[in-house]
């Protein structure tokens, strides 16, 4: 994942916030962060300058407490796997919620939201099941989270700037898109060169001698 390199810079900004809801329950930071990814979703599938402004808002809630939710689980003692489970689980959801809501809207043609969000699960899908044969879980690749997280929030600002009411392509048909649609057709390519990086990585992982 591109934004790896700057967990510790990430660090600063979570363990100060963290160290302050350490009577917290972290499941329920989760929930909070789930809840603004479907508000985002909402708000990109009903469009228009206000929506889109609620969206990247949302997105950032998001984003910044999908990341607290673990960093106060480590720093109290309290992560588990079922924490763990629960976390991944509503990503996925999260995921939907946000990328359907751009499929489903006036930004974006419903075949290249539908080709984003298979790319996106389909990586997600790729690390847990290099974890599920015991290699531990996959977060290599080109496309991480973090990585979407941070085009989603690009992609929606370019468009509220651009053409809030989404009448503006980029690009030379039949290869123009809108810009936050740009991004699902990121997620629809790099995501699924992710997914195929991390299954050739876990085949490659195999010994010579396993079933």
């Amino acid at each position: 994942m591109v934004l790896d390199r700057y967990r510790a810079f990430a660090d600063r900004i979570l363990v100060p916030v963290a160290s302050r809801l350490i009577r917290v329950n972290p499941n329920l930071v989760s929930w909070v962060a789930f809840l603004g990814a479907v508000g985002a979703g909402f708000a990109f599938f009903f469009g228009g300058a206000a929506f889109l402004g609620l969206a990247l808002g949302l997105i950032s809630v998001n984003a910044y407490l999908d990341a607290l939710d673990g960093k106060i689980a480590k720093m109290t003692g309290k992560a588990s796997v079922r924490g763990d489970f629960l976390d991944h689980v509503l990503d996925r959801y999260a995921d939907v919620f946000m990328i359907g809501g751009i499929a489903f809207s006036a930004y974006c043609d419903l075949r290249i939201g539908t080709f984003a969000l298979l790319g996106v699960l389909l990586t997600s899908y790729m690390g847990t099941q290099a974890q599920a044969v015991g290699q531990g879980r996959r977060y290599a690749g080109l496309l991480g989270r973090a990585d979407r997280l941070v085009l989603l929030f690009l992609g929606g600002l370019l468009q509220l700037i651009v053409s809030p009411a989404g009448k503006v392509v980029w690009g030379v048909p039949p290869i123009a898109f809108q810009p936050i649609e740009w991004v699902l057709v990121l997620f629809a390519v790099l995501g699924n060169l992710t997914a195929v990086q991390r299954a050739i990585s876990t085949w490659r992982g195999f010994s010579a001698k396993s079933p």
